[in-house]
């Protein structure tokens, strides 16, 4: 029986609930495989690592964890003593096989490095650093570009340097692809940006299981806020935050109740002095396009939402949108079509993967502000066909569809077991 060691970006929550600490559930879709290996007797030993504020080792539902210390707040600098914190861990658990969940931090390549063993070495492909970097501006005009603010400077994160990490993170995330033998990806765009890295590795193909919140819920037209669309995230140029607004400016004379709700962090908070300091030149610049727009009563920040209060705030949605100019495959647009949102996206990436044109979607060309606004506005449309449905209502029944197939929990583990076998009997 192998022996498999998980190398994750964060703490699971099963971990932290152990030890009593704070935890993310931002990629549920481990913890629902965490909990299948717990309640099953599977053909692997399984182990897992993530970073934690101290070296750690604990037996959790019988599998073993381990902490490395890392420093998250600086992903974009290699450190080698990483690399010791990994010949710890590989003495204690003896992997035969380490599956490396993303690329985004040092620690993918501190572990390929200290395994040194490309062919029993797998990487899951969530993002492409390098390629992020590469469109990162997200066509903002140059006087945003160069601006620097008082808290871009004392963080030294102005949108210039913030680019200039993803490249850097991208540098080490394509020496960690050129060290692994195996990558699982989900879309035409992930292949093609690791093969161009590495060619020599094997590519299979495996779908991800959502969180398990979304499996339940159904998005009804009649119980959604009209002209309401939801962005899951705007706090940084590369999801599209801005689009969003000059899209809204364009509805909202023909729909004056048209409302943006956006989740996660806020960079446009300004209601008092400390408030203002701590503006980035991109949450100023989101400022000025409200206030040019007149929208300051139309623009809803919600804050971070747990699983839960996602799952509700897309059924309140009447469209989900995601303006991004580069995604491999957003969570956030499954999840809405597990829900049966309709979902307005860009072009960008893997997205066009996940979703068919005016099937179980609308695309529209990424950073094309008009376009976006005649595709939320198709789905606004009441009009009803033969069938007795209106668009958002056709896209809805078969966004749901394809999302239960994709996102199957069943299909994906067994798919996971069909990788690990093929790496295992690889010579």
């Amino acid at each position: 029986m192998s022996r498999v060691l998980w190398i994750c970006n964060i703490m699971l929550p099963a971990i932290g609930q152990e030890l009593n600490l704070s935890y993310s559930n931002r990629e549920g879709w481990l913890s629902g495989i965490f909990e299948r290996v717990c309640s099953e007797n599977p053909p692997f030993t399984l182990g897992v690592c993530f970073p934690a504020q101290e070296t750690l080792s604990l037996t959790v539902r019988g599998i073993e964890c381990y902490g490395f210390r890392e420093n998250l707040n600086a992903p974009e600098n290699y450190d080698e003593g990483l690399e010791e914190e990994f010949r710890r861990i590989f003495e204690a658990f003896k992997p035969d096989m380490i599956h490396i969940f993303g690329t985004e931090f040092p620690h993918a390549l501190a572990s390929v490095r200290v395994f040194c063993n490309p062919k029993k070495t797998l990487i899951g492909i969530q993002g492409l650093c390098g390629e992020i970097g590469k469109v990162y501006m997200a066509d903002l005009p140059e006087k945003v570009q160069n601006r620097v603010t008082f808290r871009d400077w004392l963080k030294k994160d102005s949108i210039r340097q913030q680019q200039e990490k993803f490249l850097r993170r991208g540098e080490n995330e394509a020496q960690a692809i050129l060290g692994c033998g195996n990558i699982t990806g989900r879309t035409r765009f992930d292949r093609e940006g690791t093969a161009r890295i590495n060619p020599h590795a094997l590519y299979y193909p495996m779908n991800e299981t959502m969180r398990k919140e979304f499996y339940a819920g159904e998005w009804n037209l009649g119980e959604c806020e009209e002209h309401s669309i939801f962005l899951g995230q705007g706090d940084y140029p590369l999801k599209g935050m801005h689009f969003v607004l000059e899209a809204l400016a364009l509805l909202l004379p023909k729909y004056p109740d048209a409302r943006l709700y956006v989740a996660g962090n806020s960079v446009i908070e300004h209601r008092t002095f400390k408030e203002k300091l701590k503006l980035s030149a991109y949450g100023k610049y989101l400022l000025s396009l409200i206030r040019e727009h007149k929208l300051e009563k139309h623009v809803v920040m919600t804050g971070k939402l747990n699983a839960e209060e996602m799952k509700q705030r897309f059924l309140k949605c009447s469209v989900f949108v995601c303006a991004s100019v580069l995604e491999n495959s957003p969570n956030t647009v499954g999840e809405a079509q597990l829900l049966g949102v309709p979902v307005v996206a860009s072009m960008a990436g893997g997205i066009p993967d996940m979703i068919a044109d005016g099937r179980d979607g609308l695309l529209f060309q990424t950073g094309n502000v008009q376009a976006l606004a005649n595709q939320i506005e198709a789905l606004w449309d009441r009009s009803k066909g033969a069938d007795g449905l209106c668009l958002a209502e056709r896209i809805s029944n078969e966004a749901r569809k394809r999302a239960r197939m994709t996102h199957d929990s069943e299909n994906n583990y067994l798919r996971l077991l069909e990788i690990y076998r093929a790496i295992e009997e690889s010579k």
